[in-house]
C-alpha cells in the first residue's frame, strides 16, 4: 500500500447511534433527541429561497387550506342548527303547538354534507399540490448536491466519511421533503383551525369559551411535564438502539473472524449489556409517553363537564340553544388537537432546519478550481510527461512529495517503485489532477496539466488500480464503462485480450451475469481481470497500472502481462509495482523514497549500481527463495 492521506475525522459505524424518528407520543410531539440548527434564521432564509420558484403554488396551497378549514369549521354550527330545529319541533309536537320540520332539517343536513365534501375536495387538492412542491424541492436539492459532489475536491472526501455525504443526500433531503409535504400544510391548517374555532366558540358563548381556554394551560402543563420526563429515556433508547445496531452490524461483518477466534461469548455478553439497557430505557419511555393520551383525555373530559354544566345553566336561562351546546362541544373536541399539532411542529421544524443546514453547509463547501476558459484541446497526444520540481502534501506543512523531477518520453514504459508510503500512488493522483501540486508543474506534451479541462485530461489515461471498483450490474456493463459506446463484439474482444473471456463464459448468463451490490459473487482475481478488460476497451493514449496483477495467480499473471505488454506498446505507461520481478523490462524505473526520486534507470543498470533498488530487489528475491526452501522442506 502506498501513502494515503490522513483522515481528519473518522466516525465508527459501530459507535454512532443510528438516526431514527422513534415512537411518537400519541399525536403530540415527536420524541427522541432533536438536532438543533446553529443558524436557524439564515438556514430558513436559504430554504425559503429554494421555495421561491414555487411561491405561486404555495399561495394556492394556503388558500386551499384556508377554504378547506373554514368549510369544516362551519359544519358543526350548521349541524347544531339541525339539532335545534329537531329539538324545537319535538317540544312543539309534545305541547301540540306544531310539528318537526323534517324538510328544514334535510336542507340543513344537505348543506352540512356539501360543506364537508367541499372541505375534503379542497384538502385533497391542497395535499396533491403540496406533495408536488415538496418533491420538486427535494429534486432540486438532490440535483444541486449531485452537481456539487462532482465539483468537490478529493481533499474533502479524504476528511469526510462516505456515510456522512450519503446521509446529507438521502436522510437530510428526505427530512426536508417530509416536512414540506406534511408539516407545512398542517401548520397552515392548524393555525386557521385554532383561529376559526375560537371565533365560532365566541360567537356561541363567551362564558363557555373562557372555560375551554382555561383548560388549555392545564393540558399543556401536563404535556410538558410528561415530555421532560420521557425525553431522557427516549434519548437513551436512541443511543442504545444505535449501539445494538452497530454491534450487530460489526459482528456480522466480521463473522468469520469472531468464529475463528472464539469470540462468540464476548460478543453475546456485549450484546446482552446493550440490549438490557435498551429494554430498560424503552419500556420507561413507552410507559411515560403512553400516559399522554389518557391524561389529555381526562383533562379534556373535565373541560367537557364544565362546559356542559355552564351550557345547561345558560340553556335553562334561555341564553343558548341545545344545538349550540352540541356545536360547542364539537368545537371544543377539535380545539386542543390543532394546538398540540402546532406545538409538535416546533420540534419538527427544528429538526428540518437542522437537516437543511447540513445540506446548505455541504453546498457551501469550497469547490475545486474551475477549468480554464481557454483550455487546451489537443487533437493528437504524443505522450511525453514531465515532472518539474513537484512538491505536494495532503495536509499543510506535511509534504509527501518533495522536489519530484522526471522526464518521460513518448511510448516509454515507466515503473515507479519504492517502499510503502514513498508517494508512488500520490504521483498518479497528481498526474490525473485528483489533486493539484503545491509547487512545481506536471506537463503533458509541454502543456501544464492545469491548462486542460479535467475531463479531457482524464480521458487521456486508462487506469487499472490495485483496489478494483465494479458496480451492481452485468459484467458487460462493467466492461463497457471504459467506453460507453462500445459494441458487444468490442466488449468481448477486450475481455479476450484480458484473458477474462473463459471465466465469464463459465458464469451463469455469461456476459449478462449480474455482479451483486457488494461485489462478492466473483473472486478478487476475476474483479481485476474485468477492470483490465475495461482499460483495454477504453484504448487510451496513456496507461496507469497500480499493481494490476496483484490479485491473480502466477499463470494468469503471465497471460495478463503478455496482454498488457501488447496494450502498452506505443503508449506512455506508468506501472506502480510492488513485485519488482514484473517490471524488469521497463524502459525506465523511478525509485522513490520519502517523496523523491533517489535512483532512476533500467533494471540491469540499477542492479549494477548496488543501491537502494538493488536492496529492494534482493530482499524480495531472498524472501521468495526462503519461502521455496521451506515449501520443499515441508514436502
Amino acid at each position: 500500500m502506498n501513502h494515503t492521506p490522513p483522515l481528519q475525522k473518522r466516525l465508527s459505524s459501530a459507535a454512532a447511534p443510528r438516526r431514527s424518528n422513534g415512537p411518537r407520543m400519541g399525536h403530540m410531539l415527536p420524541t427522541g433527541p432533536v438536532e438543533k440548527p446553529t443558524d436557524f434564521k439564515g438556514t430558513l432564509r436559504k430554504l425559503v429561497a429554494y421555495l421561491k420558484p414555487y411561491q405561486a403554488k404555495i399561495i394556492v396551497v394556503m388558500l386551499l387550506a384556508v377554504g378547506s378549514t373554514a368549510a369544516s369549521i362551519v359544519g358543526p354550527k350548521i349541524l347544531g342548527n339541525a339539532t335545534t330545529t329537531l329539538f324545537e319541533g319535538v317540544i312543539a309536537q309534545l305541547t301540540g303547538t306544531g310539528s318537526v320540520d323534517f324538510a328544514a332539517i334535510g336542507r340543513i343536513l344537505l348543506t352540512a354534507a356539501g360543506l364537508y365534501l367541499l372541505s375534503a375536495a379542497l384538502s385533497y387538492s391542497q395535499g396533491w399540490l403540496m406533495a408536488d412542491v415538496a418533491m420538486q424541492v427535494a429534486y432540486d436539492l438532490r440535483q444541486a448536491l449531485m452537481d456539487k459532489i462532482h465539483r468537490m475536491p478529493f481533499r474533502y472526501f479524504d476528511g469526510t466519511t462516505h456515510g456522512e455525504v450519503l446521509s446529507r443526500l438521502t436522510n437530510d433531503v428526505d427530512t426536508v421533503n417530509r416536512t414540506l409535504n406534511q408539516s407545512l400544510g398542517q401548520i397552515i391548517t392548524s393555525a386557521v383551525t385554532v383561529v376559526g374555532i375560537l371565533a365560532m366558540m365566541f360567537s356561541i358563548s363567551w362564558e363557555m369559551t373562557l372555560i375551554a381556554v382555561l383548560i388549555v394551560p392545564l393540558s399543556f402543563g401536563s404535556m410538558v411535564g410528561i415530555i421532560k420526563t420521557s425525553q431522557k429515556f427516549f434519548g437513551r433508547q436512541q443511543e442504545y438502539l444505535g449501539h445494538v445496531n452497530g454491534h450487530v452490524e460489526e459482528m456480522f461483518g466480521a463473522h468469520l473472524i469472531v468464529k475463528a477466534f472464539n469470540g462468540e461469548g464476548k460478543s453475546i455478553r456485549q450484546f446482552d449489556r446493550y440490549n438490557d439497557t435498551l429494554y430498560d430505557a424503552s419500556w420507561k419511555a413507552q410507559f411515560f409517553s403512553g400516559t399522554m393520551r389518557p391524561l389529555m383525555r381526562w383533562i379534556g373530559n373535565l373541560g367537557y363537564v364544565a362546559v356542559v354544566i355552564m351550557g345547561g345553566w345558560l340553556a335553562v336561562r334561555d341564553l343558548i340553544t341545545v344545538g349550540d351546546i352540541q356545536a360547542f362541544i364539537q368545537y371544543m373536541r377539535s380545539f386542543t388537537q390543532p394546538i398540540s399539532q402546532l406545538a409538535g411542529t416546533s420540534n419538527i421544524l427544528q429538526q428540518t432546519i437542522a437537516a437543511a443546514e447540513r445540506v446548505f453547509d455541504f453546498l457551501a463547501e469550497e469547490e475545486e478550481s474551475p477549468d480554464p476558459e481557454d483550455a487546451i484541446a489537443l487533437d493528437e497526444i504524443q505522450g511525453r510527461v514531465e515532472f518539474r520540481n513537484v512538491h505536494f502534501g495532503y495536509l499543510p506543512g506535511k509534504p509527501v512529495i518533495k522536489g519530484f523531477t522526471a522526464d518521460i518520453q513518448p511510448g516509454q514504459k515507466v515503473a515507479i517503485v519504492g517502499p510503502t508510503g514513498a508517494g508512488k500512488t500520490t504521483i498518479v493522483k497528481l498526474l490525473m489532477r485528483f489533486y493539484d501540486v503545491d509547487k512545481g508543474a506536471i506537463l503533458i506534451d509541454g502543456h501544464d496539466v492545469r491548462a486542460f479541462r479535467r475531463s479531457d485530461l482524464r480521458r487521456l489515461f486508462g487506469m487499472v488500480l490495485q483496489d478494483t471498483w465494479l458496480f451492481n450490474g452485468t459484467i458487460r456493463e462493467n466492461i463497457r464503462y471504459g467506453r460507453l459506446d462500445a459494441s458487444d463484439e468490442e466488449v468481448e474482444a477486450a475481455a479476450r485480450a484480458a484473458h477474462a473471456h473463459h471465466f465469464i463464459q463459465a458464469l451463469p448468463g455469461g456476459y449478462d451475469f449480474v455482479i451483486n451490490e457488494e461485489v462478492t459473487n466473483i473472486s478478487q482475481g476475476q474483479k481485476q481481470l474485468i477492470t483490465i478488460a475495461r482499460a483495454i476497451l477504453a484504448d487510451p493514449p496513456m496507461l496507469i497500472l497500480d499493481e494490476a496483477t496483484s490479485s491473480v495467480d502466477t499463470h494468469t499473471e503471465l497471460l495478463i502481462q503478455a496482454a498488457m505488454d501488447k496494450l502498452m506498446k506505443g503508449r506512455t505507461s506508468f506501472v506502480i509495482a510492488h513485485r519488482l520481478s514484473t517490471i524488469r523490462d521497463a524502459d525506465l524505473i523511478l525509485v522513490m523514497r520519502d517523496g523523491n526520486i533517489v535512483e532512476q534507470g533500467t533494471h540491469d543498470k540499477l542492479l549494477a549500481q548496488g543501491g537502494f533498488y538493488a536492496q529492494l530487489y534482493n530482499s524480495q528475491f531472498a524472501g521468495r527463495a526462503l519461502e521455496a526452501q521451506e515449501a520443499l522442506a515441508a514436502v
